[in-house]
């Protein structure tokens, strides 16, 4: 390693991060360098009767009905995020290990090694598809910090002492999908659902919010899609890392010891029925790992606050509010979002 050379995480993001600014954005970054890639992506759906993610990204206009649905939005923002990934400039930055948020681990599988580029697209196509299948429901997502992103005392506590009181109601499924450190995402069917709207407490910052597009995720009643993901996607694509990964509850699978077919067995079973603790995943990860930086990819740049949120909950480097996390980013940043263009720029090669 070069004596200026920074070690760094890499965060893949998940589902809602290509918007209506993203349109256009995988041809324009990255058409010229990558067209193979992107050539081999399109053929993966066309195989498949599929639109291409070339029409998708050069459509006109963005469409919610379209670019939200998640045949459309896990293809997207695989190939934007593992596009960025190759972009990273190698001679600034030595990669350390990988994670994601919620379906930001099929991107993290891919970046890690685990399976090849292009099988790790055919997997989150699939999962794409899959993630509709499921019962009646979806996701709503609740803030619990303040606006300088500092925990609301209880707040975290009396959210999930009302989810198990609501799960546990007859005809009512509720639960934590997601932690965010400073958002909780809870997921469950319209029963479940209606009665959190309800019942919940007010909350800093923002109403809940329905999450438009998003199915139960990371809940037992994405049954059919894990089934799915087992009967498609076999265990032969899977291999040991190349990087370490950390997953949805904050386990390390390292390079050496990391066992394919258990990392098969989590990626379509508790990844997609169990709750995700994103804000752990990251927190395990710079502490066992102590980066200089963290690197989000794109799309977008939306999973920045929750990441920031997460160092904060452990007073990283001395993070612990949104104040003092303004001050560093302005002097030396520690967050780069490939999806702003002041931060690629000190990113990718």
């Amino acid at each position: 390693m070069t004596a200026n050379k920074k070690t760094a995480i890499v965060v893949a993001p998940g589902r809602g991060t290509y918007g209506k600014g993203e349109l256009g954005s995988i041809a324009r970054l990255h058409g010229a360098r990558f067209a193979d890639l992107i050539a081999d992506f399109d053929a993966q759906r066309r195989a498949r009767g599929q639109p291409t993610v070339s029409e998708l990204d050069g459509a006109d206009r963005f469409s919610v009905a379209t670019h939200m649905r998640g045949d459309v939005a896990a293809p997207l923002i695989y190939a934007a995020t593992l596009l960025d990934w190759l972009s990273i400039d190698r001679e600034r930055y030595d990669v350390v290990v990988a994670l994601g948020n919620s379906m930001g681990w099929y991107s993290a599988l891919a970046i890690g090694g685990t399976v090849s580029v292009a099988d790790g697209f055919r997997i989150a196509n699939a999962m794409g598809l899959n993630s509709q299948a499921h019962g009646p429901g979806g996701q709503i997502l609740l803030q619990i910090v303040d606006a300088d992103w500092r925990s609301v005392p209880g707040l975290r506590d009396v959210l999930l002492a009302l989810a198990a009181a609501i799960d546990a109601r007859p005809g009512h499924a509720l639960a934590l999908s997601i932690d965010l450190a400073g958002m909780l995402v809870f997921a469950g069917n319209e029963e479940g659902l209606a009665a959190l709207l309800a019942e919940a407490p007010p909350t800093p910052g923002r109403d809940p919010l329905r999450l438009a597009g998003h199915g139960p995720f990371h809940t037992p009643l994405m049954a059919g899609s894990a089934e799915r993901a087992r009967a498609e996607l076999p265990a032969a694509l899977f291999g040991r890392p190349a990087l370490p990964l950390v997953d949805g509850r904050g386990h390390i699978w390292r390079r050496f010891s990391a066992d394919p077919a258990m990392l098969w067995d989590y990626s379509f079973g508790h990844q997609i029925l169990a709750p995700y603790d994103f804000a752990l995943s990251v927190q395990v990860a710079v502490k066992e790992y102590a980066p200089d930086v963290v690197i989000l990819p794109g799309p977008g740049d939306t999973l920045g606050g929750a990441i920031a949120q997460a160092l904060i909950g452990i007073g990283w480097q001395g993070l612990t509010s949104k104040a003092a996390f303004a001050q560093r980013q302005a002097s030396d940043p520690i967050l780069l979002a490939m999806g702003r263009a002041e931060q690629r720029a000190l990113v990718a090669g």
